[in-house]
Parts: C-alpha cells; sequence; structure tokens
C-alpha cells in the first residue's frame, strides 16, 4: 500500500484532517471542561449529538445507496452512540437480525438451520453515532455465528480498528460520502484510539482497564477491539 507521502491526494487530506482534528478539541473542550474523563458536563451533550430518527435515516439511506441490508441499534446504557449495520459480506436474512430479534420466527428457523454443522461469517460496516458530537466513526466488524453442542446459537462479535479489508473499501468510501450529506462528520478512526493528549483518566482505569482513547470520550467506554459473545436457543 502506497504511503501518505507519494499520495496526489496527500495536501487535501491533510487539510481534511486538520479540520477534523479541530472539531474532535472543539468537542472535548465542550464536553469536559476539566479535561477529565469522570467529569463529563452532561448538559453540553445533550441534544448535541445523534438522535434516534438520523439513525433509522441514514440505515435507511444506506440501505437504498449501498444496496446492502442494514440494521439501526440503539446503544447501550453505558455508552453514548448508537450504531447502524451495513451487511457486506454475507446475506439476508443475517447474524445481526437474528442475534437483535428483528426477524420473524419462520426466518430465523432456516438461518438458524442453516447453520448447523457449518459456521457462518458475516462482515459489516459497523457506523458508530455518537449521542454527544455531531461525529460518525466506521469499523470493519466480523460476526460468526456456530451451533454448540447443546443446541444454543453462538455469536461472536469481532471489530478491527477501522476498515482495511480492500473489498470493503468502495461501500466505505460511499458510506463517508452519504455522512458527509447528513452533516455528520466522519471521524477516522485510526485517530482516534489514542488518549488525548493532556486528559485525566480518572476512574477509567478502575472500571474498563487501560487508558480512555479519544473515541472513548466520544462514543462508548469499551476498548474498540473488544470481542463480544452472545447466545441465542436453536428453537
Amino acid at each position: 500500500m502506497a504511503g501518505c507521502t507519494n499520495c496526489g491526494a496527500k495536501g487535501g487530506c491533510d487539510a481534511r484532517k486538520g479540520a477534523m482534528f479541530d472539531a474532535i478539541d472543539e468537542a472535548l473542550a465542550r464536553l469536559y471542561p476539566t479535561r477529565c474523563w469522570s467529569d463529563r458536563d452532561e448538559g453540553a451533550g445533550f441534544g448535541a449529538g445523534l438522535g434516534p430518527g438520523e439513525g433509522d435515516a441514514l440505515a435507511r439511506t444506506l440501505a437504498a445507496r449501498l444496496r446492502a441490508g442494514t440494521l439501526y441499534l440503539p446503544g447501550g446504557v453505558d455508552e453514548t452512540c448508537d450504531y447502524v449495520y451495513v451487511l457486506c459480506v454475507g446475506r439476508s436474512p443475517s447474524l445481526i437480525e437474528l442475534r437483535e430479534g428483528a426477524l420473524d420466527e419462520a426466518a430465523a428457523a432456516a438461518l438458524r438451520a442453516s447453520m448447523v454443522g457449518a459456521p457462518v461469517e458475516e462482515v459489516y460496516l459497523r457506523v458508530a453515532l455518537s449521542t454527544l458530537a455531531r461525529f460518525a466513526a466506521v469499523q470493519e466488524i466480523t460476526l460468526t455465528a456456530a451451533v454448540s453442542e447443546d443446541g444454543e446459537v453462538i455469536l461472536t462479535e469481532m471489530p478491527r480498528a477501522g476498515v482495511f479489508a480492500p473489498p470493503l473499501l468502495g461501500r466505505m468510501q460511499a458510506l463517508v460520502g452519504v455522512l458527509g450529506e447528513m452533516g455528520i462528520r466522519h471521524l477516522d478512526f485510526g485517530e482516534i484510539v489514542e488518549p488525548p493528549d493532556g486528559f485525566d483518566p480518572g476512574d477509567y482505569p478502575s472500571k474498563w482497564g487501560g487508558l480512555p482513547g479519544i473515541a472513548n470520550y466520544l462514543f462508548y467506554p469499551h476498548s474498540p477491539s473488544s470481542i463480544t459473545t452472545t447466545t441465542t436457543p436453536t428453537t
């Protein structure tokens, strides 16, 4: 892969990243005026990010523009983001729909039956939509499913710190274009995994381990590379 030095778009990329870093700095200063993870100004974040209606609208737009299955999911209690999953490798009905209970019983049963003796693997672009600022960050996600000996479907979600697989890059580019049309700033994931300079991690290490990266201040508290496993019955 060619490096930035030899890239003809380097000047434009540098300018875009400069604007991105400025927006990140402004958001962190607004949300964490004491520069401490444990001391977020909740009032500063209220209504400043993406709402559920916008997440649903993004999912619909991406489904049409990328010709892919999509699913909008609200974030968890500890998270300050919602998600849109874009199916890139796999077919509908999808594993994410099975995991989230978004299939009718007939479709769910057919999908469960298809994986008996043959594990299923799908690849997604997962868009995190911050509820604290009009930011989005995208990760490549692999979701696998297999049936255990006791008949449960085990679903494992494995994220990467960005998007790397060449077959995904065309859809990634189109996705970023849609975000721009909707007034949502895309943050390059590789630029938000490290801790922000001069910030106090507060009680983050005792709760989550390690130090919080920029992504943790703006989207969710867990590690961007956290692997999650869930189970669902076969019937």
